[in-house]
């Protein structure tokens, strides 16, 4: 007994000690985790995780990367379009990374770096469509960003799963203009539908006269249907269409 607590004392503190060491080593990777490990400089070739990994400390040194999509808002850029109008563009990218080995040892930072490749993507590519494309072909323009962006990323093993245009801001002159011209676009359609009304009401018209014109009594009857709706409304002075026929038999009468 003496001898076993004898040993005990000597090797305690060291057992101690390994016992701390190796629950140092142990670290926990969550489900949308992995570990790229580096063991005296050198990268493994498969990152580790998820679950409990060991890390051989100070021999290994592990750095973790999310694989989540991540949400980066690209702050508003100043934009001048082809046809030379300023404008502020900003940008919402939706990325991920696909290879985290690639995403720690091929760029210093991902993050980083994805949000000013996003910067200068966005102002060179607004740059070269106008602002009608730019207000009308928004759906292709966000399209031809994410395949930009994301080739030039693809390297650093991110992919870039979408591409929003945020917000257009336009200067108050131009959104003066464009009310301009919305407003005349507008007239312009009403115009248009009246005219329309117009040509199918005179068509109308037409056929009822050809209609009527075939049987002299059908205008008879159509002065007298007008004459029983002006009176229904208690007007005190009826006028009197005088028809046509009459008019024509007088002239026969003095004619003669």
């Amino acid at each position: 007994m003496d001898a076993l607590l004898t040993t005990f004392g000597c090797f305690g503190p060291a057992a101690i000690f390994v016992l701390i060491y190796l629950l140092s080593c142990l670290k926990v990777v969550n489900e949308y985790e992995r570990l790229v490990i580096f063991t005296l400089g050198k990268v493994q070739e498969k990152p580790k995780g998820p679950g409990l990994c060991f890390v051989w400390r100070p021999f290994q040194t592990a750095v973790t990367v999310s694989l989540r999509t991540v949400v980066m808002d690209v702050p508003s850029q100043d934009i001048i379009t082809r046809d030379n109008v300023s404008l502020k563009v900003s940008a919402v990218v939706y990325f991920k990374v696909l290879d985290p080995k690639a995403a720690i040892i091929g760029v210093e930072n991902y993050y980083y770096a994805t949000s000013q490749m996003a910067q200068t993507t966005l102002r060179s590519i607004l740059g070269e469509v106008t602002l009608d494309e730019l207000l009308a072909d928004r759906e292709k323009l966000s399209q031809r960003l994410r395949e930009i962006i994301d080739r030039s990323t693809e390297p650093w093993g991110i992919e870039v799963t979408s591409v929003e245009l945020k917000s257009v801001d336009l200067p108050e002159q131009i959104q003066r203009a464009m009310g301009k011209q919305a407003e005349a676009e507008r007239e312009k359609r009403a115009k248009i539908i009246a005219a329309e009304g117009e040509l199918m009401a005179s068509q109308q018209l037409l056929e009822a006269a050809n209609k009527i014109s075939e049987n002299p009594t059908a205008i008879q009857m159509r002065y007298l249907q007008t004459l029983a709706e002006i009176a229904t409304e208690k007007n005190s002075t009826i006028v009197f269409p005088l028809p046509i026929e009459f008019m024509r038999a007088f002239e026969k009468l003095s004619g003669k």
